[in-house]
């Protein structure tokens, strides 16, 4: 199945209204490419009104870095799936190994936030789960075991109809920020075990769930990543701000159409 590729920047703590206006306007300069690759910002939320208002006539989408799986409420610090909708959030990521191990977002907790945004408003929006393995896990061989556990207990209680809103990224630990990244084919084989785990769980509906590999991806590997028959983009940190570098990756993403 043709699936539409799929790029989504993380900007994590980074960013400036000047580099929103510097993407959003690389971006629209290259025409054709956001008929054939669906792109997602997800910059700090503070800025999600700025791209708002940058892309407000044009087809980039927005997204959050995380959310609270609270409503309202006494959260100080935190915000909310009705706030970061109102900002223009379409998207939001979940379950980042960043906020797993600093934050302490336990899988039960990823549950939780999961639940609440497939819940919010009829659907209104998609969740990006992240998934992935820490190097002492790779290296003991767990790393399917990990990432059977944390898809098991993130998507227990998604239906198949929910499944259409649901983006999963699987993102090395040890490949974050480190410069290291898996090569295609091992990134391939994992990804392979993401789409037969949702196949066994949810049958067809699972053909058109996006699975993306986020760690470490740059201009220069994602042609080859990008290859793979089952991996259909990217969650891109560091080199999201840098629009040319960007560009470049999503340029990647759209030869997959070809």
């Amino acid at each position: 199945m043709q699936r539409q590729p799929l790029v989504i920047a993380n900007w994590k703590m980074n960013g400036s209204r000047q580099l929103t206006s510097q993407l959003a306007q690389a971006l629209r300069a290259d025409t054709g490419l956001l008929n054939d690759v669906t792109v997602v910002v997800c910059p700090p939320a503070v800025l999600l009104p700025a791209w708002q208002q940058e892309v407000f006539y044009d087809d980039v989408h927005l997204g959050a870095q995380d959310t609270n799986e609270n409503s309202a409420g006494a959260h100080t610090g935190e915000h909310s799936l009705p706030l970061v909708s109102e900002a223009g959030a379409e998207y939001v990521l979940v379950g980042h190994s960043e906020r797993r191990q600093a934050y302490g977002d336990s899988d039960q907790r990823v549950q939780a936030k999961v639940d609440s945004i497939l819940a919010f408003a009829g659907q209104k929006l998609k969740v990006v789960l992240c998934v992935g393995e820490q190097e002492h896990e790779r290296d003991s061989g767990d790393t399917v075991k990990v990432i059977e556990r944390q898809l098991a207990t993130a998507l227990a209680n998604v239906s198949a109809g929910q499944l259409a809103h649901v983006v999963v990224a699987y993102e090395p630990v040890w490949a974050i920020g480190t410069g290291k990244t898996a090569s295609p084919e091992q990134a391939q084989d994992v990804h392979a075990f993401i789409r037969n785990w949702l196949q066994q769980q949810y049958d067809a509906a699972a053909e058109t769930v996006p699975l993306l590999y986020g760690g470490s991806v740059k201009a220069d590997n994602a042609p080859a990543l990008f290859a793979e028959s089952d991996i259909d983009g990217g969650l891109i940190g560091g080199a999201s701000l840098e629009p040319e570098a960007f560009l470049a990756i999503c340029r990647a993403a759209q030869a997959r159409r070809s």
